[in-house]
């Protein structure tokens, strides 16, 4: 999908045609619009292509009469029917009069432009507009950055009360966001220093206040992504230590009433056998049978006790 947006009397307007000053989107294009626009706007192909690649790395190229910058957008992908975190790369293509997006996905960092609900945003200014779009990125990491805080709460009120390998593997899930947050904050990083050198991006005086709070904001969702991940492991690993405490518990417990349980088996086991009466206690005793249950039940309990004052009930 192509769409083309031109500021118009300080609005945002979806027009049919590219003009000078204007913004092309492609959102998750076919392969013959990359083409189209590549051959119309003498851009390589391969670097239009290069962001529908979810494996492709962070990076500025910059050519004779174009820029390309590649970063790593979140988004939200669903899993077992719930919602995770990961990342996806996103183009941008900055040439003389025209600025270009590629992504796979219609996101959130790019849906607020084309509503017009970021102010001071005017699509022929564009490195205003560039670091619009990486400040929108670096908010929107510590927005789900929140959420993914939130939701590792939740989950951790549920191990509280119910120790089951789903909320494990919920966790888990939410590190595995981290993670990718993580490395794609690093890269967007790298990005953003390269930013400040590269000669064809102009570096207007009113837009350096702007690209502080830029890298100020990427920074700072690196300093939380570690964070929560710090937690989220060490919350991990401490509710699968008392998983596996709870199991060794359990499992001593049924151990030591197997021994108590074994003492009456092993009696009347032996006098469950085919040997004679004569020196066998209490064969020959019209009372013999409930001695040996009485007995039975004395071994048994004086074991009990000793298992008790040694902790093992």
């Amino acid at each position: 999908m192509v769409k083309i947006f031109r500021t118009i009397d300080n609005n945002v307007h979806q027009i049919n045609e590219a003009q000078e000053g204007s913004w092309i989107a492609l959102i998750n294009p076919t392969a013959t619009e990359i083409v189209e626009i590549a051959e119309k706007y003498n851009i390589d192909v391969d670097h239009l292509r290069a962001p529908l690649d979810e494996e492709e790395r962070s990076r500025i190229e910059v050519e004779d009469h174009y820029t390309l910058i590649l970063v790593d957008i979140p988004m939200i992908e669903e899993r077992n029917d719930k919602e995770w975190y990961g990342t996806i790369p996103m183009g941008i293509v900055v040439t003389d009069d025209k600025i270009f997006t590629v992504c796979l996905e219609d996101t959130p960092v790019l849906s607020s432009f084309m509503d017009g609900r970021v102010r001071n945003f005017f699509t022929y200014k564009r490195t205003r507009f560039i670091l619009q779009i990486l400040y929108r990125n670096a908010s929107l990491y510590l927005h789900y950055l929140r959420i993914i805080d939130k939701k590792s709460d939740e989950v951790e009120q549920k191990l509280h009360k119910s120790q089951r390998n789903q909320e494990l593997i919920e966790l888990l899930e939410l590190q595995k966001s981290l993670v990718y947050f993580t490395t794609s904050l690093r890269s967007n990083e790298v990005v953003l220093e390269k930013l400040l050198k590269v000669e064809n991006i102009k570096q207007y005086p009113e837009d350096t206040e702007l690209l502080e709070d830029v890298i100020i904001e990427n920074k700072q969702a690196i300093e939380m992504t570690n964070i929560y991940s710090g937690i989220l492991s060490g919350t991990t690993e401490a509710f699968a230590s008392i998983i596996s405490n709870n199991l060794n518990i359990v499992m001593k417990f049924l151990a030591t009433v197997t021994i108590v349980m074994s003492i009456p088996t092993m009696i009347f086991s032996a006098y469950g056998m085919n040997l004679k009466s004569i020196g066998m206690p209490f064969a020959d005793n019209s009372m013999g049978f409930l001695y040996v249950i009485l007995l039975s039940l004395v071994f048994s309990i004086l074991v009990a006790i000793v298992f008790r004052k040694k902790d093992l009930f």
